[in-house]
């Protein structure tokens, strides 16, 4: 008797639990947070040797919660280098996500290191750092035989404006997911977030139609973060850098991935 209760509310429990999975207000997907830990690198390079330890700041960022790691190796090298991706490479136990402009060498080692995700980035070298998303209208061919060569590998991402066109250009070039460049959402978020937030959403939206994963990053911090999360329903993946170690210096590593994972839930 008792058996046969048990199973009927088991079963009342999975029905409840499949509905609410297919309603789509109710179902939000666990953003995953990843560590971008070039500024780590920065500071390391700033006076030569190993302090810090790049390699083992990445390695604890992961103990401390991090559920994926991003660096973005520049031809100048002026932090991460390609050393250190390829140190990286056989200690990392999360998703580990490559970001960079497509050059031969850059090409040549995402074959080598077959990270989860390679992120595309259409800097110049000179670059001070990712300023705008790609033109998937324009450069369609041109990305369309870099994704190509590089979707055997690993997933592919493609940093973009959020805007329709070109997300839906994004699509048309055979890439897995878009990262949605965020520095305007932040610019604007004191001053008026809900407006600020808008054509994010609608990028969401288009990523999801067109059945594209979604990723966001650029000058997200602890400000801004949380709303952002909850306005965008698809968001799978952020990628914080330079305000996540800067908070690092007031907060401590540990203490500090821990409050920006508290804001993605």
């Amino acid at each position: 008797m008792f058996g046969t209760c048990a199973i009927g509310i088991l079963v009342v429990i999975l029905q409840a639990v499949n509905s609410n999975f297919q309603n789509k207000d109710i179902l939000k997907i666990m953003t995953r947070l990843s560590v971008n830990i070039n500024k780590i690198a920065t500071i390391r390079n700033a006076r030569g040797g190993n302090v810090p330890d790049v390699i083992k700041m990445a390695v604890d960022c992961e103990k401390f919660g991090a559920e994926g790691i991003t660096v973005h190796p520049r031809p100048d090298q002026r932090h991460i280098r390609y050393k250190d991706v390829r140190d990286l490479k056989g200690v990392l136990t999360t998703e580990f996500n490559i970001e960079g402009f497509p050059c031969s060498n850059f090409i040549s080692l995402i074959k080598e290191i077959k990270p989860a995700q390679v992120t595309l980035v259409p800097d110049a070298p000179d670059v001070l750092t990712s300023n705008a998303g790609w033109d998937t209208v324009a450069r369609e061919d041109e990305l369309k035989k870099i994704i190509a060569e590089l979707k055997p590998v690993c997933r592919v991402s493609v940093f973009v404006e959020a805007d329709c066109r070109m997300v839906e250009g994004a699509k048309r070039c055979g890439a897995d997911r878009v990262e949605l460049y965020t520095e305007s959402y932040a610019a604007n978020y004191a001053q008026n977030r809900e407006k600020a937030i808008e054509k994010f959403v609608v990028a969401a939206r288009k990523a999801e139609e067109v059945g594209l994963g979604l990723n966001a990053g650029h000058d997200l911090n602890l400000e801004n973060l949380q709303y952002f999360n909850s306005m965008i329903p698809n968001l799978q993946e952020v990628s914080i850098g330079h305000a996540l170690i800067s908070d690092a210096l007031y907060f401590g590593m540990e203490n500090t991935i821990q409050m920006y994972k508290r804001l993605l839930l």
